[in-house]
């Protein structure tokens, strides 16, 4: 059995100014650049947790609850909230900074999954989760019944698919 690992070895906190590029003609950072940086820092937590490549599977949830404006130091913190044999649930949180006021805001929160592969870019297994405090049990706990929905989600979609009476 491969070695259990702590979240808090492969857990990651990027940051970047947002710039004029990053935005629309209004100031507001587009979507798709916290989307990326999103996406990135998940990569190189779950990258830490395997040392293998790993791919984007899904992104479960994504939600905004303030814009980002250029100038903005915009910083994401990553961490794995859950392992399967081959997968993980990574949860991200975005904050904003107003470098001038030093105001930080909750921007936006997301969960990915990401997939790890081998040498032939099939699923390869990956280290286990050791959950160590409240709050890794809180976060797996959670990533668990997450992981339910998605495959239930997934299995009437296939069964409306190939039955469209099973649609509902």
């Amino acid at each position: 059995m491969k070695t259990q690992k702590h979240s808090q070895d492969s857990s990651i906190t990027i940051s970047r100014v947002m710039l004029p590029e990053d935005a629309n003609p209004a100031g507001i950072v587009h979507g798709g650049v916290i989307m990326k940086e999103i996406d990135n820092a998940a990569g190189v937590t779950a990258t830490r947790h395997t040392r293998k490549v790993c791919v984007t599977a899904s992104i479960d949830r994504l939600d905004f609850h303030k814009p980002a404006f250029i100038g903005n130091l915009v910083t994401i913190k990553a961490v794995i909230n859950m392992t399967g044999r081959t997968s993980m649930e990574i949860g991200a949180r975005v904050e904003t900074e107003d470098l001038m006021t030093g105001v930080k805001t909750h921007l936006a929160s997301a969960y990915l999954t990401f997939v790890a592969l081998d040498d032939n870019h099939r699923p390869a297994e990956i280290p286990p989760l050791k959950l160590i405090t409240e709050e890794d049990l809180r976060r797996n706990r959670e990533a668990l019944d997450r992981r339910g929905s998605r495959l239930a989600e997934r299995k009437r979609e296939l069964e409306c698919q190939s039955d469209t009476s099973k649609c509902t």
